[in-house]
């Protein structure tokens, strides 16, 4: 199997739903994979988690050195072509029986970033976005280029009020871009640094087994 094979988590039912979850800054997919057990039953018994690998490429923040990385810092044409990689990652869920309502897309830090951005303007109705430690990183996506079947996606910001990496404030921002386009916004702060924590996870299960389960679109 190919290094750049995503890491797929295979519930012990067939799978209803699928999450694809995406890393942050020089990681890979195995970052969250721990984290599924974690949620609970409710949302890992019949839903399948994808954990792909961002391309490597050279990030001008870290010296040029060249990483596991879904995009450069303020570079547009990176976050599309790994909007497009993630889009692949949706169809191919959905080449394996899975609808596209029932398909969440979560990430961290750029994850989240790609995440927000191919949400946004996808074309088939989603199930939700999970943002974690992010921003929305082209303001256009939610305005000029949304799709209109995502208008009522419901979208999970979450963020550390500690945070040294992305701070709060950007979170902040894009949550006001996001609610003024009218779009369902939950927002959470924890008292955490660019991570996650226990509160947050919890957070997370009961949100995703809400637009996966209980109140499906």
């Amino acid at each position: 199997m190919s290094d750049d094979a995503p890491i797929i988590i295979e519930p012990p039912r067939p799978a209803e739903a699928s999450v694809i979850w995406l890393h942050g800054l020089g990681a890979d997919g195995s970052d969250f994979e721990p984290i599924v057990p974690e949620l609970g039953d409710a949302v890992t018994t019949s839903v399948r988690y994808v954990f792909p690998h961002a391309p490597r490429r050279a990030v001008t923040i870290n010296a040029g050195m060249v990483m596991r990385a879904w995009y450069d810092i303020a570079d547009t044409e990176g976050v599309r072509e790994s909007a497009g990689l993630l889009e692949a990652l949706v169809e191919e869920q959905r080449g394996k029986g899975i609808d596209s309502e029932r398909i969440v897309l979560a990430g961290f830090s750029q994850g989240g970033a790609i995440a927000l951005d191919t949400g946004l303007r996808y074309a088939h109705p989603l199930a939700g976005i999970l943002a974690l430690s992010t921003y929305l990183p082209i303001e256009q996506a939610a305005v000029g280029e949304r799709s209109e079947v995502n208008r009522a996606i419901p979208i999970f910001l979450a963020h550390g009020s500690q945070d040294p990496v992305i701070p709060l404030s950007l979170s902040e921002h894009s949550r006001r871009v996001l609610a003024a386009e009218g779009y369902r916004v939950e927002c959470h702060t924890y008292p955490m640094p660019h991570s996650v924590c226990a509160e947050e996870i919890r957070d997370i299960a009961v949100w995703l087994e809400r637009v996966l389960f209980t109140h499906p679109r």
